[in-house]
């Protein structure tokens, strides 16, 4: 195995759990956006110093296999809270620009959760 890093593996103290599960473990709260072939997951999570932080996936069904299973594209970002201000009021500034840009749809609907 080459390490790129240049670090020594860390020494387990307790046998590791399988993958599922420990993400599992790690999601405090989620919520989900269907858009077309698109799913979007926002999932809160807690890391291993108890700190929160959002994971954000993106996942497209891209294509069926020859026996019938979809394969799906997914792509994530984390956000750390030292970062929360700074992306709110960028995504913030964003959205009002694009809102003011276009012109109003009257086919939307508001949202109720």
């Amino acid at each position: 195995m080459l390490n790129f890093f240049d670090r020594k593996p860390k020494v387990a103290e307790a046998a590791p759990q399988p993958k599922d599960e420990r993400e599992d473990r790690e999601i405090v709260f989620s919520k989900s956006v269907k858009a077309g072939k698109r799913m979007y997951y926002l999932d809160v999570k807690r890391d291993r110093k108890d700190d929160l932080f959002l994971s954000n996936t993106e996942s497209k069904r891209k294509s069926v296999t020859d026996d019938g299973q979809f394969v799906f594209e997914k792509h994530k970002i984390f956000l750390y809270k030292e970062d929360f201000d700074k992306f709110e009021e960028a995504l913030s500034e964003v959205l009002g620009y694009i809102r003011r840009e276009l012109p109003a749809n009257p086919d939307s609907t508001a949202s109720e959760e």
